[in-house]
This record gives structure tokens, sequence and C-alpha cells, in this order.
């Protein structure tokens, strides 16, 4: 299409930036990780709450 220049748009905000860049600053960078940190984190928590309950079952059950 003319007249549109070739962009992206950035991962957090949705700001036009230029396409070789992912984000569109320092701070939507940094509220990336933070969010990817806390989504890692409860994963992690979510693992261990299955393990804990599959454990507590497991020695629960009569033998």
């Amino acid at each position: 299409m003319p007249g549109i220049v070739p962009h992206r748009h950035c991962i957090v905000c949705g700001k036009a930036i230029e396409p070789d860049k992912t984000f569109c600053s320092d701070e939507c960078e940094e509220a990336w990780n933070k969010e990817r940190k806390r989504q890692r984190n409860f994963t992690i928590f979510m693992f261990l709450m299955l393990f804990g309950f599959l454990l507590l079952m497991f020695l629960s059950t009569p033998h």
C-alpha cells in the first residue's frame, strides 16, 4: 500500500516502531521482562503445588 512506512508495533503498548525493534522504550522492555518473570514464577508455583498435592495423595493412600 502506498504511503505506509514499514514498521512494527511495540509488543507492550502498541506504538509504531522501527521494523528492527521490539520495544518502543526501555520502560516497555522492563515491563515486558517483569511480566515474563511473574509468569515464570507463577508456573513454577503451580508445578510445586501440583507436585505437593500428588505427594499428599500418594502418602495418604492406605498401603
